[in-house]
C-alpha cells in the first residue's frame, strides 16, 4: 500500500476535512481539493472504520496516532481530524 505524503498539513491546530468511504477494496487516501477521501476496507461498526481512519491518516501525516483527534463525524462519513503538537492539546 503507497500512502500519499501529507506531512505538509501536519501543522499542529490543524483541522482535516476527511470523506470516508468504508467497505472500500483497498486502503487509499486521495486528495480533493480541501478535502481529504479515505478509502478503507473496514467495516463502520463499533469504532472500526474511525480506528483504520485514524490509522491511515496518521502514516501519511508522518505524526503518531496520539497526535489525532476525531472532533466531528463520529457517525458520518464526512469527519474533522484535528492535529495536536508533541507538547500535548493546546
Amino acid at each position: 500500500m503507497r500512502l500519499p505524503d501529507l506531512s505538509d498539513l501536519a501543522v499542529s491546530g490543524a483541522t482535516l476535512a476527511v470523506r470516508v468511504t468504508p467497505k472500500a477494496s483497498r486502503n487509499r487516501i486521495e486528495r480533493d481539493g480541501d478535502v481529504l477521501r479515505v478509502y478503507v476496507t473496514t467495516v463502520p461498526e463499533n469504532g472500526k472504520a474511525n480506528t483504520a481512519v485514524k490509522k491511515l491518516l496518521a502514516k501519511a501525516l508522518g505524526v503518531p496516532k496520539s497526535h489525532l483527534s476525531l472532533v466531528r463525524g463520529e457517525t458520518s462519513r464526512d469527519k474533522q481530524f484535528e492535529i495536536y503538537s508533541s507538547s500535548g492539546r493546546e
